[in-house]
């Protein structure tokens, strides 16, 4: 049976017990307590069919939600026509409405005030509220949102449990390694069976349709390479710890079960994006690698990047190649509900040439500055809360880098229900066109004042059997 229709069950299952208590409960009024009692009852068996009705189509909007396909973006410039990518979204706009709506459905259970675990955070309210998560965790593959939204990794697959932390051989991994894991053809769910330390020789590089989960165990990519997502798409990485990655390189690495290739010097990033569609990186942890934290390049779309923890880091996070690169054109990406915390300096992103929607992020710390762009980015911020360091040269939130002869003032970017604090300030820039702003919107900002609630909870979680994660 669909993991949906199951889970539709047991909510009917669970009104179903209530309601016949509370019928027993009215008949016994209707001997021993007043009128008033009565029609409270009543009341109470009214809203718990209500809720039925919302998850009802709470489950329906998710549904049609995760089926749709993407498609081309709008008309642009005859320039970036050349670049269209086949997971770009055409109508981001009318994306972000049907988002907010699926939000509003699944909340309204929330709001009635009864048996609610929610936080306000959609991502985490469509599946942390569930004890039996282990048993259900496929189900994370239709919690996401934003440009990403339809990464669907391994869903379709089997799992694949990790039982050996070792990289002994990058070119022939041995079974149970999560290299072994992540180069099959198949689609793959992977977890881990116990607490590991997992130090990479060479790079992880990544085959498509894949979900990297980490719930329910202590895992660190660490000290060594770390992980390539390079000409692939439908990837999940969830619930990592990835932290002091090196540069490696100048080694063969297998990169399916049938081919194997020789790798130049990699940078050191903790997740390097190359020419890939449909990913989410959700609720992980970064912090202390030789290059970037996460970078996304060359042509890369369709990427969701939430609920993570940044710290101790000098530029966090790159989206573009370089300005010249015209192919990243292309590129949309979702940065929401992260966390960028202790000991950080610059990019929180720094991005170029296309459409961005930086939304509910919490920034407690920045040394230069925290959004920064060139070559004519999109940016959209939206219900982010800034707090400014206490160095008078560095309350600006964004940097332009303009090349000699160019000017910024045209580039769209906007700050819109952002909390600035300590003396924070937004520089905004162009016309405000819409047709721009709606190709760098992928969901409904909520207020800067519920930003504290939202990414409370960001980097890895602590998910045990049998309670909610």
């Amino acid at each position: 049976m669909h993991s949906s229709t199951t889970y539709i069950l047991s909510i009917f299952i669970d009104l179903d017990t209530l309601r016949d208590r509370f019928i027993h409960c009215v008949f016994r009024s209707t001997m021993t307590a007043s009128r008033r009692n009565f029609a409270l009852l009543v009341l109470l068996i009214v809203m718990l069919f209500l809720n039925a009705n919302a998850v009802i189509g709470s489950a329906e909007g998710s549904r049609q939600l995760k089926s749709s396909r993407n498609t081309t973006m709008a008309d642009r410039s005859s320039e970036e026509d050349e670049f269209k990518h086949e997971h770009s979204v055409d109508d981001p706009e009318a994306v972000a409405s049907m988002v907010d709506m699926t939000i509003r459905n699944s909340t309204e259970r929330r709001e009635l005030g009864f048996f609610s675990c929610g936080t306000g955070n959609p991502i985490d309210d469509c599946w942390r509220c569930d004890r039996n998560w282990m048993r259900h965790r496929k189900r994370l593959a239709d919690c996401a949102i934003g440009f990403g939204r339809n990464a669907i990794g391994g869903r379709d697959g089997k799992y694949y449990v990790v039982t050996d932390p070792s990289d002994e051989d990058p070119v022939n991994p041995r079974p149970g390694t999560l290299r072994h894991a992540v180069i099959q053809d198949r689609p793959l769910w992977i977890i881990f069976k116990r607490d590991m330390v997992i130090t990479l020789k060479q790079e992880l590089i990544m085959n498509s349709f894949k979900t990297i989960d980490g719930r329910g165990a202590n895992v660190h990519i660490a000290n060594g390479a770390c992980i390539t997502v390079q000409y692939v798409n439908n990837i999940i990485i969830h619930g990592l710890h990835i932290h002091d990655c090196k540069p490696t390189g100048h080694a063969m690495v297998r990169s399916s079960p049938s081919h194997s290739g020789w790798r130049t010097i990699a940078d050191g990033d903790g997740i390097s994006i190359f020419t890939s569609s449909q990913i989410w990186i959700d609720h992980n942890s970064l912090s202390h690698c030789a290059d970037g934290l996460i970078d996304v390049i060359m042509g890369s779309t369709a990427i969701t990047i939430s609920n993570n923890y940044f710290s101790q880091h000098n530029e966090v996070m790159l989206l573009g190649h370089n300005d010249s690169y015209h192919r990243d054109k292309v590129m949309q990406v979702t940065i929401a509900y992260n966390h960028f915390g202790e000991g950080l300096v610059q990019r929180m992103p720094r991005c170029r040439h296309g459409y961005f929607h930086v939304v509910n992020n919490d920034y407690t710390q920045w040394e230069m500055y925290a959004i920064g762009g060139s070559a004519n980015p999109t940016i959209n911020s939206q219900g982010n809360r800034f707090l400014a360091p206490a160095n008078p040269f560095a309350k600006e939130v964004t940097k332009r880098i303009v090349s000699p002869g160019h000017n910024w003032k045209h580039w769209n970017w906007r700050s819109e229900g952002d909390l600035l604090q300590n003396g924070a300030y937004f520089t905004p820039s162009g016309s405000g066109a819409a047709a721009s702003f709606a190709r760098a919107s992928s969901l409904a900002a909520k207020s800067s004042s519920l930003v504290g609630t939202l990414t409370s909870n960001a980097g890895v979680l602590s998910c045990r059997r049998g309670v909610q994660c």
